[in-house]
């Protein structure tokens, strides 16, 4: 079995990875653990009738440039936006987040005066979104990398050109300062607040008061859905159907997608990757390339001390914790919400249970010393009213995206024993806001952080394959030296979230390594 290039997990940037360098020409071929392709991106059937995205959950990320190349379109990629953005029922009214001024005017329905402050607010987005946006898709600066690192250092320097002070202090505040900080500075409201510093904790297990946290509230903002910028979106037939159009594509540039047949290790002669061994067989290639998360592929394949003792050392110590539980329920009918009890757009939103900042900071506080916050945030989605197709007439579901919850819980206590328990607290949340919620549920899929690391390699429970600290960030992810997707063993690449620009389904971490493949096979750029 050689190839020119082996792929490691057939997750969405793994697929988007081989079809990049299959089209240029290469023999690849994508090893995946399980008997179907897509990672953490598939759906399920979790109850007869009843089919949902199981783990990622929303389209926003996904890169316009690797739908267009890919032609996801033609694929049978089909994604419809939300009619409202968001939905935050509060104790005393609600907020609607969308488009045409409705942000607005519903901030200001609440605070007159946040008019005002909702303006800077998306004046200092307006500066720091787009040079995120200019960076998804390459490359950051290499420390230490010689002349090698010269190009991302004038791309970076020529990005910044004609920032003012104030601009250059604008985008420092979004790279280092807590979400919260920033979000106090302008505006009074509660809700107004928490719609905006949900992003900065979202697969985030931190505070909204947590350094670092306005960094991850920008790394949900630089994405469209249905070629509206910003917006979210669902893929019709679920997450899953992003990564079946993937892989047909990838089929038709030629990539053999091999099913259920786990890697085990990574093979290392004479000082470089020159394959793996995958269900007892050797499979060989020129250049390796992971999907998976850091921890696993240093952890668990790549052989004790192929790589350089610093590195591992490093590498060891990577961080992975989103403190994240995930459930899909089958409804018998659609909630009505106390605040606004009719069935409406609203409906369709990203519905956010976490009304304030504290709401935030004390669900946090729980988790780091109880193992899991009393009263979660959580944001609901309810599918079936944008894609009836997902369950039986008459019926929904609903996805159910949950923070804080540990993957390390105190006391000896096991997520075996008391995940049922931990669901039926989450759904008892829910019903606080929704009467007759938990009434409604018909049946559940549970995934605790345990779960997702055992039937998604999600490491710690880690949607993003490492924390989104500013330790594990841009020219830091996931090593100082090694944030180019070449990894510190010759022949080996990293094209999973793991690397930059980080989580969510972006497909940029599987098209950016698809490029440092490809430079390596010029003759003047190959490593010994």
């Amino acid at each position: 079995m050689t190839y020119d290039a082996i792929i490691i997990g057939g997750g969405h940037n793994g697929l988007t990875c081989s079809y990049y360098l299959a089209r240029k020409g290469l023999k690849v071929a994508i090893l995946e653990a399980q008997n179907t392709v897509g990672g953490a991106a598939v759906t399920d059937e979790f109850l007869p009738g009843f089919r949902n995205s199981a783990a990622s959950y929303t389209v926003s990320l996904l890169q316009p440039k690797v739908i267009r190349d890919m032609d996801l379109t033609r694929h049978g990629l089909k994604v419809v936006l939300r009619k409202i953005d968001n939905f935050l029922p509060g104790e005393n009214g609600y907020l609607l987040g969308g488009r045409n001024g409705l942000t607005r005017a519903e901030i200001v329905r609440h605070h007159a005066e946040d008019g005002d402050g909702y303006d800077r607010y998306m004046a200092e987005l307006e500066t720091v979104v787009p040079l995120i946006q200019r960076w998804v898709l390459k490359a950051p600066p290499q420390a230490g990398a010689g002349v090698r690192g010269i190009p991302s250092l004038l791309s970076l320097a020529n990005d910044m050109r004609g920032l003012s002070t104030d601009q250059i202090r604008i985008v420092h505040d979004y790279a280092t300062r807590p979400a919260g900080d920033i979000l106090d500075r302008h505006f009074k409201g509660n809700l107004a607040k928490a719609l905006f510093g949900f992003d900065g904790v979202v697969g985030n297990f931190a505070s909204p008061y947590t350094p670092g946290t306005a960094y991850v509230l920008l790394h949900h903002l630089f994405g469209e859905a249905a070629g509206v910028p910003g917006a979210w979106g669902h893929a019709i037939g679920g997450m899953g159907a992003i990564t079946q159009a993937m892989a047909k594509a990838a089929r038709e540039a030629g990539v053999d997608i091999v099913l259920g047949t786990p890697v085990e290790e990574v093979i290392v002669e004479r000082g470089r990757a020159a394959g793996v061994v995958a269900g007892g067989k050797a499979w060989r290639a020129t250049q390796t390339v992971a999907g998976v998360n850091p921890r696993l592929l240093f952890d668990r394949l790549v052989p004790k001390g192929a790589m350089p003792e610093l590195a591992e050392r490093h590498m060891a110590g990577w961080s992975c914790e989103s403190a994240t539980f995930r459930m899909n329920v089958a409804l018998s009918e659609l909630p009505q919400f106390t605040v606004l009890p009719k069935k409406g757009d609203h409906l369709t939103a990203g519905i956010i249970m976490a009304p304030s900042l504290d709401y935030m900071d004390r669900a946090f506080v729980d988790a780091k010393r109880d193992g899991w916050s009393k009263q979660p945030i959580i944001e609901m989605l309810l599918p079936t009213t944008l894609d009836p197709g997902l369950a039986p007439k008459g019926k929904h579901i609903a996805s159910l995206f949950c923070q804080h919850f540990r993957y390390q819980l105190p006391a000896g206590k096991s997520w075996d024993k008391v995940r049922d328990k931990v669901a039926d607290q989450v759904i008892a949340t829910v019903d606080s806001h929704a009467p007759g919620f938990a009434a409604s549920v018909i049946g559940r899929q549970i995934h605790s952080p345990l779960d997702l690391e055992r039937r998604f390699g999600l490491i710690g429970g880690d949607i993003f394959h490492g924390k989104m600290g500013l330790d594990q960030l841009f020219s830091a992810r996931p090593m100082i030296g090694h944030a180019d997707y070449r990894m510190p063993l010759a022949g080996l690449y990293l094209c999973g979230s793991g690397a930059h620009p980080g989580g969510g389904v972006t497909g940029a971490p599987g098209h950016n390594a698809a490029h440092a493949v490809l430079a390596d096979r010029k003759p003047w750029r190959r490593r010994a």
